[in-house]
């Protein structure tokens, strides 16, 4: 699938939408640079203990660690372009983390089987509902001392999924493991992420590799996971979380205000022409 880049001239923006597909990704103003960083791949060969000394990071084992983490696993076809996105606000519209593990952590971390939700869960504000798909189904949520988990299986791929219920497009940043799914580094509101359209459903399926594809989302081993073998750090895994942000001119449940006040200013008689008119007799 071929890519289209288009640059405003003088705007400063560039920013990433999927072709054929529901994905699109952005950059523009606030805090970032053009388009996607293609992730370093984890080297097959490389171990636990030399990813950490080629971090220089003293860190415990964390093949000693119980639970799941996410692994960088296959390719996976994601074709994106470009397009123009300006955020409201540096501020987001909300922000919700999501929380993860197998069957045995889940157990120790004492959560409420008698608590199961479904699995897409709205975030502050209803603007959004997102959650976790594995294995062709959304998986059911959970309660647990204020925060929100998921049961997921090693070796199970799985992507995230977000559903714009506004009535304007909107900017879901997304992260895993504390890692921001475009760039594969540290995550941060200030990066940019998918755009999501009015009544859409987003579907991230990986950390993003190109312009093409991405890698999928594994559920690992801490050991075996993206953010140990490829940063030597462990300290976030287990923890997904989304950023909202509106698009600046827009109300995200009124996007058609400014449609109304031009039609405001609408009138009967236009201006008078400039020419001189004539009036038609007949006998």
């Amino acid at each position: 699938m071929k890519m289209k880049k288009i640059l405003k001239k003088g705007s400063g923006q560039l920013l990433l939408i999927a072709l054929g597909g529901m994905l699109t990704s952005c950059a523009s103003d606030v805090g970032s640079s053009y388009g996607a960083v293609p992730l370093a791949a984890p080297p097959a060969s490389m171990t636990v203990s030399e990813g950490r000394a080629a971090k220089s990071k003293k860190v415990a084992a964390p093949q000693n660690r119980p639970g799941l983490a996410t692994g960088f696993g296959e390719r996976v076809e994601s074709s994106t372009a470009y397009t123009d996105f300006h955020r409201a606000s540096t501020k987001p519209l909300a922000l919700s983390s999501l929380r993860y593990n197998d069957s045995v952590g889940a157990a120790a971390m004492d959560i409420d089987k008698s608590s199961r939700r479904s699995g897409l869960q709205r975030v502050k504000g209803d603007y959004v509902e997102w959650g976790v798909k594995s294995r062709r189904k959304v998986l059911s949520s959970y309660l647990s001392r204020g925060s929100r988990f998921v049961i997921g299986k090693k070796g199970s791929n799985y992507s995230l999924q977000v559903k714009n219920r506004s009535k304007s497009r909107l900017e879901a940043v997304l992260s895993v493991d504390g890692l921001d799914v475009i760039d594969g580094k540290t995550a941060s509101t200030k990066k940019r992420g998918y755009l999501v359209y009015p009544g859409k459903t987003l579907e991230v399926k990986g950390f993003r590799t190109s312009e093409q594809a991405v890698a999928a989302f594994k559920f690992s081993s801490v050991g075996n996971s993206y953010a140990n073998l490829r940063h030597g750090e462990t300290r976030n895994v287990g923890v997904l979380g989304l950023a909202v942000f509106a698009e600046k001119g827009f109300d995200p449940w009124f996007p058609t205000w400014q449609e109304a006040q031009r039609r405001g200013g609408a009138r009967a008689f236009a201006e008078e022409p400039t020419y001189r008119a004539r009036t038609v007799v007949t006998d």
